[in-house]
């Protein structure tokens, strides 16, 4: 959140003032009338956190929970946020009103505040048609991927979709894309940002959703963007015979969100048997009953409805899609009986070393390979990098988020070049280009694909993975977090850091643990450079330090843009040959210890440490 817009007001009358300015704009009868219900209470701290700093418009856009006022996601802050979109688009590109935007939603709602992603997606529609500028409106709920994908098939200026992913019931989210087909990076969260603040006031149509239905600005671009999503998805299918013939038996949940119709027509596409849905999970559901949290992140608390039904059918492989079906999970049963579910970081390893070995069949000239591109988060597993040191083509590393991997990506696109995979280990992936972000369908079925070609050569994923760190070294990690809600302490505990030997001083060891170089996004220090300046973007709102240790090892401790958390990624890497991963684990283990121990101090900083 910002801070409060004081303007030297005090904070009564700064709230008096956002307040009357609310009733005055706001015609959504439930918002309006639980804000006048909290003023005749003189509930001053519930007020407080309605009205207490403008949600902040980020480079992810906008996150909040649903309900009254500027801090939350309501009709009032929609039509605001996209006032402020519109005018900035305007500015950017003069050909707005011959190309226009494109704009979808899941399937979240919140029946207290009358707030849900499609009536938010149809007063952002609004918006922009009542300035003349064309609209390519869904009819209905789309994976996230979608927006991206039609922003590139239809070459429009922008895209928003309306999602709050994986967030508790109660959130929504307004995420943007440019006209690269990519998430939006600075400066344009600024630019934004500001033209909100210039244009809150509703314009004299801002309400007025009916206007769009008849209008000629209005498209609906459903049909024919899911039949060319799918007939582009069919490119990345390998082994077609392989698929008709498998007796790999799949299950899928979509976790109440909008995946289950897309990942079935993926599974078509592909010429594999759909896969059996989970019943209780497969229709989307805003309450979300029957998961605390609808992350497929969390591992085996979302997946316990999926193992039981795969138990029942005798299906080896579980896919979880989390709500808006931009990440995958994925789950074998293991000869054991016992369900292993892949971490981020291996799914990765997974499909990059498929997507690497089944388009190196179809491309022989070793000269290709030059051209030849993967991308990962610097936070995630290093396993492409040492696929490809052997293998011959090119790894990079971005900064943390898919908005990185997707500018990244488009930059080396339009410079002739073959993106092959991107990765973070949040289980986000893409695995085609024409796509440049996170996709949740389209991952799925290349997964299946994977395991039905494996199966062919008597090989479980759990098998392959296994043979993939024989050859190209063993990666282990381990990631975590400590709670911490104070800023300050969070300030003070990476200035320690900065500061560790004398001033200026970066820690040389950690525990009995060398460190070989150290890298700091937040000031640009970089020592492992000639000149000491970090090769990545820095930003100094941001908390992010690597260490990389003498041992193979590499740490990142950084804070989370949404969330309390200071958080942690540590790996060791081994290189190729006969190494012990038992061992391995045990002095990864020792190293984190070591990290929190030392560099974390959880005692000293008073930070709670990731329940169980």
């Amino acid at each position: 959140m910002a801070a409060p817009e004081g303007g030297g007001l005090g904070e009564d009358a700064r709230l008096d003032q956002e307040t009357a300015q609310w009733l005055r704009w706001d015609k959504n009868f439930l918002t309006l009338e639980a804000v006048k219900r909290l003023i005749a209470e003189g509930n001053k701290e519930e007020l407080g956190k309605c009205f207490g700093a403008r949600m902040e418009f980020g480079t992810a856009g906008l996150r909040a929970a649903m309900g009254p006022g500027i801090s939350r996601m309501n009709d009032l802050t929609i039509i605001q946020t996209t006032q402020g979109f519109c005018r900035y688009l305007e500015k950017q590109f003069s050909d707005l009103k011959q190309k226009g935007i494109v704009i979808s939603f899941d399937a979240r709602a919140h029946p207290s505040s009358g707030g849900s992603s499609r009536r938010f997606a149809r007063l952002a529609a609004t918006t922009f048609v009542s300035q003349g500028i064309p609209v390519y409106l869904f009819s209905d709920i789309t994976p996230t991927p979608f927006v991206p994908f039609t922003v590139l098939r239809l070459k429009l200026c922008a895209g928003i979709m309306i999602t709050a992913s994986h967030n508790p019931k109660q959130d929504n989210g307004y995420k943007v894309y440019w006209d690269n087909g990519a998430q939006i990076i600075s400066p344009h969260d600024k630019g934004i940002s500001q033209a909100i603040e210039e244009n809150l006031e509703p314009w004299p149509q801002a309400w007025d959703d009916s206007l769009i239905d008849s209008s000629p600005l209005l498209h609906n671009p459903s049909a024919s963007i899911n039949n060319d999503y799918f007939e582009d998805l069919k490119k990345y299918c390998f082994h077609r015979s392989v698929n008709r013939e498998t007796k790999v038996k799949f299950v899928h949940t979509s976790v109440h969100g909008v995946g289950h119709n897309f990942v079935q027509s993926a599974f078509k596409a592909f010429d594999l048997v759909p896969p059996e849905a989970v019943p209780e999970q497969k229709d989307p559901d805003p309450e979300f009953p029957t998961v605390k949290y609808p992350n497929p992140e969390e591992g085996k608390g979302v997946l316990t409805l999926s193992f039981a039904l795969a138990d029942k059918t005798k299906a080896r492989i579980v896919l979880a899609n989390d709500p808006d079906a931009d990440r995958l999970a994925v789950a074998e049963k293991q000869d054991s009986g016992e369900w292993r579910v892949f971490s981020g970081n291996e799914l990765g390893a997974l499909l990059g070393w498929w997507l690497f070995t089944s388009w190196k069949e179809k491309n022989q000239d070793r000269s290709a390979l030059k051209d030849t591109y993967m991308l990962s988060s610097t936070v995630s597993s290093k396993i492409l990098r040492a696929i490809a040191l052997k293998e011959g083509f090119h790894f990079e590393e971005t900064l943390t988020g898919f908005k990185w991997m997707g500018n990244r990506a488009k930059q080396l696109i339009d410079q002739g070049k073959t993106v092959l995979f991107a990765f973070e280990e949040a289980i986000g992936y893409m695995c085609c280009p024409f796509v440049l972000d996170k996709d949740g369908v389209s991952a799925a079925v290349i997964s299946a694909e994977l395991a039905s070609f494996l199966a062919t050569k008597n090989l479980s994923l759990s098998q392959q993975l296994k043979a993939i760190y024989v050859e190209y070294g063993y990666h282990i990690t381990k990631a975590s977090y400590f709670i911490c809600h104070d800023q300050d302490t969070i300030k003070k505990l990476f200035e320690n850091l900065r500061n560790y030997d004398g001033k200026n001083n970066y820690p040389k060891a950690c525990g009995k643990f060398e460190i070989s170089a150290i890298r700091d996004l937040t000031t640009g220090y970089d020592d492992s450079q000639p000149d000491k300046k970090a090769v990545l973007p820095t930003s100094k709102s941001s908390q992010m330090i690597t260490f990389t240790f003498a041992n193979g090892g590499v740490a990142t401790m950084r804070t989370s843009g949404t969330e309390p958390k200071i958080k942690y990624y540590a790996e060791l890497c081994a290189p190729p040959g006969n190494s012990d991963p038992e061992q391995l684990k045990k002095e990864l283990n020792e190293l984190v210890s070591a990290i929190e121990e030392h560099f974390f101090q959880p005692q000293k900083y008073n930070l709670q440490p990731k329940a169980d």
